[in-house]
């Protein structure tokens, strides 16, 4: 009898992926992330995604500075093997401005990842690693539906609430309570064609 033996993938911890990238592994202008201990290419932005993350820069305003550091495009060590870069969070205000670490899950109110080309990994991928670091809430913008998914109360490594925003709709980020974002203002115009 024949038993069939398959490799074993070496997955990275976010230790390793620091050094790979203190080691310059990385040329400058890649833009990767570890997700799952697996280094994966960032998608490329198109101008609606690009659009999109200027207008949620500009929404939440209110909040920033006062009650909350927003970051844009940059790394959050989720767990041992997974330092994503979302879009945008919405992290808790520290005088450092996370200048002495990089923000962890517990850190992080708010996540949001803006999905044109990448829907399928972002929801398949991304959000339950999210869900793993205990971050209270993501939000996937799906450009193409012209809607919001709103994940929250993140249990054994998964979104147990999901709320689905369309145009016309009103959302309240659960860590801001008194801001109210249309969703029309966050999609913009709608896609042409």
């Amino acid at each position: 009898m024949v038993t069939e033996t398959h490799p074993r993938r070496r997955l990275l911890t976010v230790a390793e992926y620091h050094r790979m990238a203190e080691a310059g592994i990385f040329g400058p202008d890649e833009r990767v992330e570890l997700l799952e201990g697996e280094i994966v290419e960032v998608a490329a932005m198109g101008s609606r995604h690009l659009s999109c993350i200027g207008r949620l820069t500009t929404l939440f305003k209110p909040v920033t500075g006062e009650q909350a550091v927003l970051l844009v495009r940059c790394p959050v060590v989720a767990t041992d093997n997974s330092e994503p870069e979302p879009d945008l969070m919405l992290l808790r205000l520290r005088p450092d401005y996370y200048a002495a670490a990089k923000p962890a899950g517990k850190d992080v109110l708010l996540v949001i990842e803006i999905s044109d080309t990448s829907l399928a990994h972002d929801g398949n991928t991304k959000l339950p690693i999210y869900a793993a670091a205990q971050i209270p809430e993501a939000w996937l913008v799906a450009l193409p539906r012209e809607r919001i998914e709103v994940h929250s109360r993140p249990i054994d490594g998964e979104y147990r609430e999901i709320r689905l925003y369309a145009r016309g709709d009103t959302l309240t980020p659960l860590a801001f309570p008194d801001l109210h974002l249309r969703v029309d203002d966050v999609l913009g115009p709608p896609a042409a064609g």
